[in-house]
């Protein structure tokens, strides 16, 4: 049974002053699932971000959050979304638990019980209770995904959610989300420059240039076809690869081919036979910023404040 998309982009599209910025994007985002939004300076992913959650007027197309329209439905669309944009601005002079309370006024049906709830959620139970000008700012991150939670939205969206994040701090939020998105069944969706960390927490990656959606893929693809090979002497064993019908692409001390499994016994063969000492051989798979540079022609990864 196919799955049922939390968020549908159909055909969105922003032009500012005759330009066109968003060219008809169109994306399915799915309950369960974390979706990365990838895209180089420009490439429009705040300007896409700000659509989807109407604090930009879109020129065409439509967003659709769990059956509603932005257009038809604002508020009722709205109600089903949680935001964090980089660092949560909170009420410093406030204990954190006082700053849930007044978040939680903001939305019908969340009970002091549901407070609790999310407390014990995120791992904040022993410092709730504390001033947020006292928070280290992992603390204040986990301040502000509870926060987005209250009101048990069926969509995510994070840009830039781990800025300022030490490593531990970065684990400590890619795991709450894991957790959110499987045991709750949120959509999450993460625009990041941290292409590492991308890899690590999305299950699907949207890539994003020119205003134009470029690709969508599992994180997790794999590149079956492509083989790491180690010999010496280098020079000879570029040669007889691109002689056996191998282009070979250096990498560190060897090459990448592309090659299927059942080509490999020969390759290794031909080298030895023709006296290389062959070190390595194993199967390579792509890193994420290595498929982002592809996608996008090498364009430049950071982030930018005026997108």
């Amino acid at each position: 049974m196919e799955q049922t998309p939390i968020v549908e982009l159909k055909n969105l599209s922003k032009s500012i002053r005759g330009k066109k910025i968003i060219d008809d994007v169109s994306l399915l985002l799915y309950p369960g699932q974390i979706t990365g939004f990838l895209g180089p300076n420009g490439a429009g992913k705040t300007t896409t971000i700000r659509m989807m959650v109407g604090l930009m007027k879109k020129s065409g197309g439509e967003v659709v959050i769990d059956g509603q329209t932005l257009s038809a439905g604002f508020e009722e669309a709205l109600s089903k979304v949680g935001v964090i944009v980089e660092n949560p601005e909170m009420y410093k002079f406030m204990s954190g638990y006082k700053n849930l309370l007044h978040f939680a006024r903001m939305h019908k049906g969340v009970t002091k019980e549901r407070i609790e709830e999310i407390v014990q959620q995120v791992g904040m139970q022993n410092r709730i209770h504390e001033k947020v000008g006292t928070y280290s700012l992992g603390m204040r991150q986990r301040l502000g995904l509870a926060q987005a939670l209250l009101h048990r939205p069926k969509f995510l969206i994070l840009d830039e959610p781990t800025n300022g994040l030490d490593p531990a701090g970065i684990r400590e939020f890619r795991t709450y989300l894991r957790r959110i998105a499987e045991t709750e069944g949120v959509s999450v969706f993460v625009s990041s420059h941290m292409l590492s960390e991308i890899e690590l927490m999305c299950d699907r990656i949207a890539v994003i240039q020119n205003g134009k959606l470029v690709d969508i893929r599992d994180v997790r693809e794999t590149n079956e076809s492509h083989v790491y090979i180690e010999a010496m002497p280098a020079g000879k064993t570029a040669q007889l690869l691109e002689t056996a019908g191998f282009p070979a692409e250096p990498l560190q001390d060897g090459f990448i081919i592309q090659a299927e499994k059942a080509q490999i016994p020969a390759i290794v063969q031909t080298l030895t036979t023709e006296g290389l000492d062959v070190f390595t051989v194993q199967p390579h798979r792509k890193t994420l910023e290595d498929q982002f540079l592809e996608m996008t022609g090498g364009g430049q990864i950071a982030e930018t404040s005026a997108e």
